[in-house]
């Protein structure tokens, strides 16, 4: 039976175990489910990509500190046949200034010796208001781009 936050969704092994104590807020045994060498490539924004657990304790602990109440969901996850871990999953809390912040995406996980040693991280913050599916073609096609033609 599912929880309702999916972690069940997840795989034995150590992507459930790190979700699961991001949920809990518990910081080593998280970080503990990465390899020291762990590489986060971050394809959307490539200047945030990173090496070494020491930076994802840095990070979680900065997000638990200032996103008290921040909580997990998986969404949705499968294991390719090379075993990589998919997992669509989002995020949601209210920072201390009473700030609501939401994020949702896709991380797709590599797993080596039983520790997460990679991971393609495609997590954005969840805009409600940015516009329809014409103002974001319109973005990219350009301003002479029409709109949609019914």
């Amino acid at each position: 039976m599912d929880t309702p936050n999916g972690v069940d969704r997840l795989p034995d092994g150590p992507v459930r175990r790190m979700f699961a104590a991001a949920r809990r807020h518990d910081l080593d045994a998280m970080v503990a489910e990465f390899a020291d060498d762990y590489i986060n490539i971050t394809p959307n924004h490539p200047a945030r990509s990173f090496t070494g657990s020491a930076q994802v304790r840095s990070n979680w602990s900065a997000l638990f500190a200032g996103v008290p109440d921040l909580t997990l969901e998986v969404r949705d996850s499968v294991t390719a046949p090379d075993g990589e871990v998919w997992v669509e999953w989002a995020s949601r809390g209210t920072r201390r200034d009473g700030v609501t912040v939401e994020q949702a995406g896709v991380a797709i996980f590599t797993v080596r010796e039983g520790r997460l040693s990679a991971v393609r991280f495609y997590l954005e913050p969840v805009e409600h208001e940015s516009g329809d599916v014409n103002t974001a073609v319109g973005a990219v096609a350009g301003a002479d781009w029409g709109g949609a033609r019914t």
